[in-house]
């Protein structure tokens, strides 16, 4: 079992970098996850995640308070508008973009409702 959970950590790690340049898949999301499968199979690699320079102290404030840093707020928020604004562009049937803006914005309203790390 402890592999499995280590793999689950590991293919989250790589989603969460790929999600790094790819703005319609989310980064920390997975990096949350990815420390929570790492908590359950390897102190190495949730340690290594933890202690990550850029990643670790986002992981850290959401596990500690529930809480995301403004910065990461703006960078979230500039993503959805240009994933939003694309799909605009590309002129996506109308129907698409009524549910793209209610998903976008309930993901907005959580994100903007947590307390700044």
């Amino acid at each position: 079992m402890q592999y499995l959970w280590a793999g689950l950590g590991l293919l989250c790690v790589a989603l969460a970098m790929i999600g790094v340049v790819l703005p319609l898949l989310p980064t920390v999301p997975f990096l949350l996850l990815a420390a929570f499968f790492f908590a359950r199979s390897s102190s190495r690699l949730h340690n290594w995640l933890l202690s990550h320079r850029t990643f670790g102290p986002l992981i850290v404030d959401w596990q500690s308070s529930g809480a995301i840093r403004p910065s990461a707020k703006r960078a979230a928020t500039i993503s959805v508008a240009a994933v939003f604004g694309l799909s605009i562009l590309l002129s996506v049937p109308s129907h698409v973009l009524v549910i793209q803006a209610f998903v976008l914005s309930s993901v907005m309203i959580f994100i903007w409702s947590r307390p700044n790390g």
